[in-house]
């Protein structure tokens, strides 16, 4: 993974040291709240429903054991003992005190972590997929591409004041395991018909308000064009986009407002005139990144893994777990192991301190200190032996992380909704909690297989309920907590937006009417099929029907 450079520490540590002396005048009186918001922000520091709460940026999702250790240790030591992981590779604590905060702030530095741009109208924390560097049929690593756009858009000065936050995601493989169509740039991997690597560009994906999916505005950029490519669009957006209504400022309604034929002219005369410039990226600089990210030092071992195969063979419950949470590796012998952040009855994407320091030591202990984070608020160790997975399990039964749920109706995307932030209408903690107590059965998850819910706790949908095969959105219905059920979106490489279904629910109703849709989809599945397929098939109507009843 990336180390920090001197340029690197120097700038993460004067930070800390500005934020002090802002947070003392704050609390000395000198700046008001008004003053003190703006300042806050740009280091990740929000002022939820009942305190502050600060966002951590992950970069692309990619930590090491000590870094989650220090994650464990702030969790313990300045917040009450846990931490949430957010669907963009971001960690937040709900509870620190705004005096302790630039202490917060100089132990990440310690350990090559920060919080800057994790908030305000710039370019947010890149994001990437969480087998970056370890899945198969990847064309390269993208957490390259992304460390390299972290670099060129930190503290960017062009861009640090945009008409609205902006978010980049990059994949290097077919398999979209970060939601690329739905950011405001969405790069994929590609190569030409010379089998040359470039990137297709996406341009203005976005969730919230006015969702949309993004659309392809260059199908192959080379790669040493990319930081210009991206100057040209961030310049584009930055003269057109609305800075006089907030709901209107993101690149998604610029795009939509101004016609993709018309943005991708204007894209393309002004990176006409900058590609040849200073951001043209030279191939030792590329080089320079790439060996950040060199594979670690694989062992040669045997395709077979003969005590994992005798305890799949004899373990029902470690069955289900390789089943469900392991997925394959690029090199023979070694394996992908999922850790889920979803147990029965308990909030999505939560963590004990305790929790994070065992996540730590079995990352040094199997995975070369390695740990990822996903979009789906689970974590990853990337590069486990096959033949050694029997143990990794039984170590996480031991700290409860061995739900076997990765990609089940219990591996629940959701905000932390009313329950913490100012900005929600609804609960979405609870809900979550009592459908995946309402699922728990293992049989029954079988069964039901592959199935995404996302739940929101306001329109902002910070838990991408519009790309749920079912989608849960949290709405105030006169004072009282109410749910929209919207099914169909897909987040991955055939993202599309999901429909409203009628009427809301209570908060009574709507795990009820989760499980209609559920009952719908197995009585009218054909074999092999999974739930968008079937709901692709057939359409709406049988769902309304059952949920609705007959007109």
């Amino acid at each position: 993974m990336y180390h920090y450079d001197e340029y690197d520490h120097a700038l993460v540590q004067d930070r800390v040291a500005q934020f002090r002396r802002q947070v003392e005048r704050r609390l000395a009186g000198e700046l008001t709240e008004d003053q003190f918001r703006p300042l806050r922000l740009m280091n990740g520091l929000y002022l939820q429903l009942h305190a502050y709460m600060l966002r951590i940026a992950i970069p692309y999702g990619t930590l090491d054991a000590r870094q989650m250790r220090k994650l464990a240790y702030i969790a313990r030591r300045y917040d009450k003992g846990y931490g949430h992981f957010t669907t963009r590779h971001n960690m937040q604590f709900n509870w620190p005190k705004l005096e302790e905060t630039p202490d917060i702030l100089a132990e990440l530095a310690s350990v090559e972590m920060h919080a800057i741009q994790t908030s305000g109208n710039c370019i947010r924390n890149v994001t990437s997929d969480q087998y970056a560097g370890a899945a198969e049929g990847e064309i390269e690593d993208p957490r390259i591409w992304c460390e390299i756009i972290r670099q060129w858009s930190t503290l960017h000065p062009e861009f640090s004041f945009l008409p609205r936050k902006f978010k980049i995601a990059v994949t290097g493989s077919e398999a979209d395991r970060a939601a690329v169509k739905v950011h405001d740039i969405g790069l994929i991997m590609r190569r030409d018909g010379a089998g040359q690597a470039g990137f297709e560009v996406i341009v203005g994906g976005g969730l919230g308000r006015t969702p949309f999916i993004g659309k392809t505005i260059r199908p192959f950029l080379p790669k040493e064009d990319l930081l210009s490519y991206l100057e040209a669009i961030l310049r584009v957006y930055n003269q057109l986009g609305r800075r006089d209504n907030k709901f209107k400022a993101r690149i998604k309604v610029t795009v939509h407002e101004t016609g993709a034929e018309e943005f991708t002219r204007l894209v393309e005369a002004e990176w006409l005139q900058i590609k040849d410039s200073a951001l043209k990226l030279p191939k030792q600089e590329v080089d320079r990144i790439a060996r950040h990210f060199e594979p670690p030092a694989f062992r040669v071992l045997s395709k077979t893994a003969p005590a994992t195969e005798a305890r799949i063979a004899r373990d029902r419950d470690f069955a289900a777990w390789v089943r469900h949470n392991v997925a394959a590796h690029k090199v023979s012998g070694y394996a992908i192991a999922n850790i889920s952040l979803k147990p029965i009855g308990k909030p999505p994407g939560d963590a004990t301190a305790e929790q994070m320091d065992v996540v730590a030591d079995l990352a040094d202990a199997f995975s070369f200190g390695e740990i990822r984070v996903t979009h789906a608020q689970n974590l990853v160790l990337p590069h486990v032996e096959r033949d050694r997975l029997p143990e990794l399990y039984d170590r996480l039964a031991a700290a409860g992380l061995a739900a076997s749920n990765i990609g089940l109706i219990s591996d629940i995307i959701a905000c932390p909704g009313l329950d913490y932030c100012s900005l929600a209408n609804a609960r979405s903690i609870p809900i979550a909690e009592r459908i995946t107590e309402r699922f728990a059965d293992r049989d029954r998850l079988e069964l039901i297989g592959e199935m995404q819910i996302k739940s929101s706790g306001c329109i902002n949908a910070c838990g991408h309920h519009h790309v749920g095969h079912i989608g849960i959105l949290g709405v105030d219905r006169k004072g009282e907590e109410h749910y929209q059920v919207q099914i169909g979106g897909s987040a991955s490489e055939d993202a599309a937006l999901g429909r409203i279904l009628g009427r809301g629910f209570s908060a009574d109703e709507v795990v009820d009417v989760v499980e209609k849709i559920v009952d719908t989809y197995l009585a009218h599945r054909n074999a092999g099929e999974t739930f968008i397929e079937t709901y692709r098939r057939i359409g709406q109507d049988p769902f309304k029907e059952r949920v609705y009843g007959a007109a």
